[in-house]
């Protein structure tokens, strides 16, 4: 069963197995038992669908898909929710707590930015008031902008997002860290570790979307410089052999 999934259907007893029964440790867990986190979770969610000013019945589904509710609980936690989004106000205490209960667990935290994304987007598109509340969450999680820009891009297809920034990475990069990088990436991401996790289907979406935008950015960096360095050996530049490096130093961000 997916610790999620126990979490939010408040089975508190689900996690007093015997040493012999335990399942290995979840790295991108919360705790076990961790009632607040649920309910701030909860919160978050809820307020992030008043975001914008009007809350959808598509942003509560968006919600129920992400974390499966057990029947017999639901009608507490849509309680809670309806509580929760009366008003925008209150989110960032909630985010606080969160941040720093689970700041060495950076993954668990994305995930939960996964999960607000997934509420945002629910209705069609995510607004403005809808991104500065994510932004102000991602800040108050301890993500830079960098991490944020990463972490926002698949939810933004419309848009070009840079590929350096996707691998988290400086665009003096070598090439050799740039394909660390991009393993690294896909490691993290790919569906089959959040399937292991017995993650919901949200989270198992979001990490197709976010491996399609890791390739394709590591794919844009290395046509990118592949085309420089044709330009920088054509008789056309002189044919001069330039140092990589100082080819790329100088190229625009997303290039």
């Amino acid at each position: 069963m997916s610790l999620w999934k126990r979490l939010l259907d408040l089975a508190g007893t689900a996690f007093h197995h015997a040493q012999h029964d335990a399942e290995p440790a979840d790295p991108c867990a919360p705790d076990p038992g961790d009632m607040e986190f649920a309910a701030a979770v909860v919160a978050l969610a809820a307020k992030m669908a008043r975001a914008d000013g009007k809350s959808t019945l598509d942003e509560a589904a968006a919600f129920r898909a992400a974390f499966p509710i057990a029947p017999d609980e639901r009608p507490m936690f849509d309680k809670l929710f309806a509580l929760a989004q009366e008003t925008v106000h209150g989110f960032e205490g909630y985010a606080k707590r969160i941040g720093k209960r689970y700041v060495a667990k950076p993954c668990l935290l994305e995930d939960v930015l996964d999960v607000l994304f997934a509420v945002a987007s629910a209705d069609g598109a995510i607004t403005e008031g809808e991104l500065s509340y994510l932004t102000r969450v991602a800040e108050l999680f301890g993500f830079t902008e960098t991490e944020f820009a990463r972490i926002s891009a698949p939810y933004f297809p419309d848009r070009a997002p840079d590929p350096y920034t996707i691998l988290s990475v400086s665009i003096q990069a070598s090439d050799d860290d740039i394909r660390k990088a991009w393993t690294r990436c896909v490691a993290e991401n790919h569906p089959d570790k959040f399937i292991a996790r017995g993650a919901p289907i949200e989270f198992i979406k979001a990490a197709h979307e976010k491996t399609a935008a890791i390739n394709a950015a590591y794919e844009q960096i290395k046509a990118s410089r592949k085309q420089k360095m044709r330009a920088s050996n054509s008789p056309e530049s002189g044919g001069s052999r330039m140092n990589p490096t100082n080819v790329y130093q100088n190229a625009p961000a997303g290039s």
